[in-house]
């Protein structure tokens, strides 16, 4: 995915940021289906997802049963409407294109979701974290 440069300060018309956040999701009873095809829908539909929000996706980077992003989003609008539309959107046209998750799972996300502000740390330190989780 596309790289933002980690020292970035953003703005919208009221406010100065750099809100940048990991998150974690997994789907329904951790099953492990976030692989091949159904992995790669998976990782252009948050793509689009993130930029129709207007937020920046730094990295993301997918195991069977989980997915790990790092995401800026202004904070105005909030990390927990992004994920929501990402959880939202993803569930249902990954479902719809690959009917055999249908059957399996009867939505793809469990309903929690972990979240973290990257503070203090480099968005580069993180960014190589995330990278990382597949070969881990």
């Amino acid at each position: 995915m596309g790289v933002v440069a980690g020292a970035t300060i953003r703005s919208n018309a009221n406010v100065m940021f750099r809100c940048a956040y990991h998150v974690v999701r997994c789907p329904k009873y951790l099953r492990k289906v976030l692989v091949g095809k159904v992995e790669e829908r998976l990782k252009e539909v948050i793509a689009e997802v993130v930029a129709e929000k207007q937020g920046w996706l730094i990295e993301v980077e997918t195991m069977p049963d989980h997915v790990h992003l790092l995401v800026e989003v202004d904070p105005q609008f909030g990390i927990h409407r992004l994920v929501k539309a990402i959880k939202g959107r993803s569930s249902r046209l990954v479902r719809e294109e690959f009917p055999t998750l249908r059957s399996r799972l009867p939505t793809l996300w469990t309903n929690g979701h972990f979240v973290a502000t990257v503070g203090g740390a480099p968005l580069s330190v993180v960014k190589a974290y995330v990278e990382s989780q597949k070969g881990a």
